[in-house]
């Protein structure tokens, strides 16, 4: 019976794990991708690296990591994996577990001092993504990984209402989260009207076109751009906010392949994501 397994489960679990204690304010970061670039990318303050005792079946990823964290003075433990479990309460580590400081997101303020990075020359082909309260922490590092892998700019996001930069993120992001810079802003709309007037087009995203009022719909297979442009991108369940919708110059749909099934009738939210940067990306490399 269920009773039975999950009673085992239980008395395996009580098999104490070492507790270990944490620095104060620290989180555990996990998986192979996450933990190595966290390492290489000197963005967080390095405590201690956890990898799994093993009889030499990692061999080389556990050379690579002892190397990394020598390098950087960070001590290294070795411990059994129901250690690494409990670290990060059962997710799938890989092996490897590092604590360490969170990620924050950055504030466009300290961006938009004058003479940094793409400060935004209208005839530059930039591309910065928006996201507008996305709360599931698999679809936001999906996202991060499609935006880092597709050639994105900036990515910004609600600071109301979505999810922080967990560990869970990263290692649904393969790390790019590691990687990338993430900003945040309280004000999606002024940031958006403050964009249009220094010549940025502003798009939506619209699962259904016919619920979009005001603003002109278009294919993404259609959409062609020739200045910098902001691609927004809304929350799972509700899309954008109506505010949002009234900001942007055109909105564009992914055409559905076939008649849906009621019920049925939308994408994933980091997949259309990804579909959506991949049809405007690779027009900029064409193009440049």
């Amino acid at each position: 019976s269920d009773g039975g397994v999950s009673a085992k489960a239980r008395k395996r679990l009580g098999q104490k794990p070492v507790f270990i204690e944490r620095t104060k304010g620290s989180e555990i970061v996990f998986g192979i991708a996450p933990c190595s670039l966290a390492l290489s990318q000197s963005r967080r303050d390095l405590f201690r690296l956890f990898l799994k005792e093993s009889a030499g079946t990692r061999h080389l990823v556990e050379t690579e990591f002892v190397l990394q964290a020598m390098a950087l003075g960070v001590p290294v433990h070795h411990v059994k994996t129901r250690e690494l479990n409990a670290l990060c309460k059962g997710r799938v580590h890989q092996g490897v577990c590092l604590e360490a400081s969170p990620l924050r997101f950055k504030s466009l303020e300290e961006a938009e001092k004058p003479g940094l990075e793409d400060g935004g020359n209208p005839k530059q082909q930039l591309i910065w993504l928006v996201l507008e309260r996305i709360q599931d922490p698999m679809n936001l590092g999906a996202v991060l990984r499609s935006a880092y892998f597709l050639g994105v700019d900036r990515v910004v996001t609600s600071q109301r209402d979505s999810c922080p930069l967990t560990p869970t993120v990263s290692k649904a992001s393969s790390g790019a989260m590691e990687v990338l810079d993430v900003y945040s802003t309280d004000d999606i709309q002024s940031f958006l009207k403050a964009k249009t007037a220094e010549g940025w087009e502003v798009v939506g995203t619209v699962t259904k076109p016919e619920d979009v009022e005001n603003v002109p719909v278009i294919s993404c297979l259609e959409f062609r751009w020739s200045r910098p442009v902001i691609i927004v991108i809304g929350n799972e369940g509700d899309g954008l906010s109506l505010e949002t919708q009234l900001s942007c110059h055109r909105m564009l749909s992914i055409p559905p392949g076939r008649v849906l099934h009621p019920g049925i009738e939308s994408l994933n939210v980091s997949v259309a994501t990804g579909i959506l940067l991949h049809s405007i990306c690779s027009q900029k490399l064409k193009d440049s």
